[in-house]
C-alpha cells in the first residue's frame, strides 16, 4: 500500500504509538469501572481515544489521495527549542531548584516566564499582547487550579509569602 500523505501517515503514527503506551501504561493502576473509576481509568480511555484517532489519521494517509504527497518538512529547530525551554521554565519557577538555592516563585510567575518564552517561537512577538495572554491564564489558572479545585500550588514567590 502507497503511503499518500506522509504528514499524516507519520502524525497518525506517532499519535498511536503515544496512546497504546498511556493504556498500556494504565494496565499498571487499578482500572475500575465506569460507576468506581481507579487511577488507571482516565490515562486508558484517553490512550485508547488517542491510538483510535491516530488509526483513523493513518488510514486517510493511506487512502485519500493528495496532490503532492505532503512530505515531511524539516525540522523547525527554533519553535521546538523554545517550547521546551518554556516547558522547563515553567517548572524551575514553579517549584523552584533547591538544590542550587532557587526558591520558588510560584504558579503566576511561571505562567507569566512560560507564555514569553513559548511566544519567542512563533513569527512575530508583542510584548503587549503577550502581557494580556499571560495575564488571561494566570487569572483562569488560578481561579481554575486554586479556588475551583483547591490544588495546593505555590502562587507567589516565597520571598514574598513566607
Amino acid at each position: 500500500m502507497k503511503i499518500k500523505s506522509q504528514k499524516d501517515f507519520w502524525s497518525g503514527l506517532m499519535f498511536m504509538v503515544v496512546g497504546v503506551s498511556f493504556a498500556w501504561g494504565a494496565t499498571f493502576y487499578t482500572i475500575g469501572g465506569a460507576a468506581r473509576m481507579g487511577p488507571g481509568y482516565f490515562p486508558l480511555i484517553l490512550g485508547i481515544l488517542l491510538a483510535a484517532l491516530g488509526a483513523f489519521i493513518l488510514f486517510e494517509a493511506l487512502v485519500v489521495e493528495t496532490e503532492d504527497g505532503e512530505p515531511v518538512g524539516a525540522w523547525a529547530w527554533k519553535p521546538l527549542g523554545f517550547v521546551i525551554a518554556a516547558n522547563l521554565l515553567f517548572g524551575v519557577l514553579l517549584g523552584g531548584l533547591p538544590g542550587l538555592g532557587l526558591p520558588a516563585m510560584g504558579m503566576i510567575a511561571a505562567i507569566y516566564g512560560l507564555t514569553f518564552v513559548a511566544s519567542l517561537a512563533g513569527e512575530r512577538f508583542s510584548v503587549k499582547e503577550n502581557l494580556v495572554l499571560a495575564t488571561v491564564l494566570a487569572i483562569g489558572s488560578y481561579i481554575a487550579f486554586i479556588l475551583l479545585l483547591k490544588l495546593q500550588f505555590p502562587v507567589w514567590p516565597t520571598f514574598i509569602t513566607g
